[in-house]
């Protein structure tokens, strides 16, 4: 069973061959097949027909593999450089709200410490008042004979 038409290169492949003028080639010294008799000859070139026929199979699916391989690249490096570019939009947008975290903490601070200061304001205000008031009930005990002093009274406002 002849396989000739399986061996076709394909269409882009076309060779241009030297015009065969019908003469047989000499047969080569080192072909095995040039001592063999006819049968057996064209048992060899099947089975030569079969192994390019096979080997021509072999290399298409080789091809193919690799191109499936080369498109899984690219597919995979697309995806990593959509990844990529999510990633910094991301970290632009947390150190964006950062920076807003950082102004707002620093205003919050700014806030802290006139707290700070107007809450310490206010309690020397109200020891002065404090004082004023026993430094006046001590004078008026002091005057009216009453007992204790301006400094026993200042004391017990220190204990």
């Amino acid at each position: 069973m002849p396989l000739m038409h399986l061996l076709a290169p394909p269409a882009q492949a076309f060779v241009v061959a030297p015009a065969f003028d019908g003469a047989a080639a000499p047969p080569r010294e080192d072909d095995p097949a040039a001592d063999q008799p006819p049968e057996r000859e064209a048992d060899a070139d099947e089975r030569r027909l079969r192994r390019k026929i096979s080997n021509r199979e072999s290399a298409r699916r080789s091809r193919a593999r690799k191109q499936r391989h080369l498109d899984e690249l690219r597919a995979r490096a697309e995806r990593l450089r959509r990844c990529n570019r999510e990633l910094a939009a991301r970290g632009h947008a947390a150190r964006g709200r950062a920076g807003l975290v950082r102004l707002a903490n620093a205003r919050l601070r700014a806030e802290a410490a006139a707290l700070t200061r107007r809450l310490a304001a206010a309690r020397r205000a109200i020891a002065l008042g404090q004082l004023y008031r026993a430094a006046a009930a001590a004078a008026a005990a002091a005057a009216g004979g009453g007992v204790g002093t301006f400094e026993q009274t200042i004391a017990s406002l220190i204990a």
